[in-house]
């Protein structure tokens, strides 16, 4: 039994040490198009992914804490945590399942443990110019609208009293 506790403690520290940093050569070679680094690095990602996943709860539960109202912030921090611990675990399950599938590196959530889907919007298409044809005529087209100009803040002046 104590032999047990003693490798998994050592396992945690020796997968747990690197996972704080931003972005690992792991990483990298989880999205490689070749074979080689990439069941590789779906085999380290994934592990890495499983065994980390608590922190994105304990992470998130501290930020939103310290950023929200008193009773909200921790709740949302549940929540938030939650949802990217899930996210991350599903994430290394789906690296440990499929690392041997030729062409398909898995499914990534973001390396920073404060927000599991920054990064991910870049994988997000653009609206194509064009309306379809399947959308209704009376509908107005979509054009691009300029931002609005910024506001500048008014300049607060005491106001004093006799």
């Amino acid at each position: 039994m104590k032999r047990t506790a003693g490798f998994v403690a050592a396992m945690m520290l020796i997968t747990c040490q690197p996972a704080w940093a931003t972005r690992m050569p792991i990483h990298d070679m989880a999205e490689s198009p070749q074979y080689g680094p990439k069941v590789g690095g779906m085999l380290g990602r994934g592990i890495l992914n499983i065994t980390t996943c608590f922190v994105d709860l304990l992470v998130n539960i501290a930020n939103e804490t310290r950023n929200g109202p008193p009773i909200v912030g921790p709740l949302v921090g549940v929540g938030k945590g939650a949802g990217c611990t899930t996210l991350r675990a599903l994430s290394g399950g789906v690296d440990l399942l499929t690392f041997w599938v030729p062409g398909f590196n898995g499914m990534p959530v973001s390396d920073s443990y404060n927000n599991c889907l920054a990064g991910l919007s870049d994988a997000e298409s653009v609206a194509p110019e064009a309306t379809p044809a399947s959308e209704p005529a009376w509908q107005p087209t979509r054009t691009a609208t300029p931002a609005p100009a910024p506001v500048q803040p008014k300049e607060e002046r005491p106001v004093y009293t006799k």
